[in-house]
C-alpha cells in the first residue's frame, strides 16, 4: 500500500512538473489565449491611465497679492495612512484641472517620494494656515529619493508637472478647499 501511494504521489509530481512552462518560456496555450485551465483565473488589469481620478472636492489657490482665485482644481483626497502612502501611485496621467490633497493632523516636516509614480509632479507644501510654504516643481517619475518640504506642512497638494508654473502658484499663496460629503 505504501509503494502505490508513494507511486501515485510521484506520478502527480510528474504530471504537474510537465504542465509548467520551462524557466524563460511562455505557456504556448496561455499566451495564445488557449482554453487551458491556466488561462481561466482572470487577473483585474490596471487601466491604461492607472487608477481613475476620483473627485472628492475642489480646491482653490488664492493669490497672496490680491486675494483673488488664481485657479480651482478638483480634489481626490488622502487622509488616512494607507491613502497617503499609495497617493497618486500607478497613475499615468492626470489633466491640470486635477490634483491630490494630503491633509496630515498637525503641521510637520513632510518628506514625499515618487515611487511608483509615473508621471512628474509638483508638489506644494502648505503650512497650518493654509499658506504654500514650499513648492518642488517637475519632480522624477519613479524615484525613491526624497521631496522634503523643508518647513512644516500639514497640507500637501500633488498636481501635474508644470501647474505652478503655468498658473503662476508661488510660495505664500494660500490654498482654500472643501470637500464633498
Amino acid at each position: 500500500m505504501k509503494q502505490l501511494n508513494l507511486v501515485l504521489a510521484l506520478t502527480g509530481a510528474m504530471y504537474l512538473a510537465a504542465c509548467q512552462p520551462k524557466s524563460g518560456q511562455q505557456n504556448q496555450d496561455a499566451s495564445a489565449g488557449g482554453d487551458t485551465a491556466a488561462t481561466s483565473v482572470t487577473t483585474p488589469t490596471p487601466k491604461a491611465d492607472g487608477p481613475v481620478f476620483t473627485k472628492e472636492g475642489v480646491l482653490s489657490f488664492i493669490s497672496k497679492a490680491k486675494g483673488d482665485t488664481i485657479r480651482t482644481i478638483d480634489i481626490e483626497l488622502a487622509q488616512t495612512d494607507e491613502e497617503r502612502a499609495l497617493g497618486l501611485m500607478n497613475r499615468k496621467s492626470m489633466e491640470d484641472t486635477q490634483g491630490m490633497l494630503f491633509i496630515f493632523e498637525s503641521a510637520q516636516e513632510q518628506s514625499f517620494w515618487m515611487k511608483n509614480t509615473y508621471i512628474s509632479l509638483d508638489i506644494m507644501y502648505v503650512d497650518a494656515n493654509k499658506e504654500i510654504v514650499s513648492i518642488r516643481k517637475y519632480t522624477t517619475p519613479l524615484s525613491e529619493d526624497g521631496v522634503p518640504s523643508l518647513k512644516p506642512a500639514q497640507y500637501v497638494v500633488e498636481t501635474i508637472a508644470g501647474f505652478s508654473d503655468k498658473f503662476h502658484v508661488q510660495v505664500g499663496d494660500k490654498i482654500d478647499f472643501t470637500i464633498q460629503k
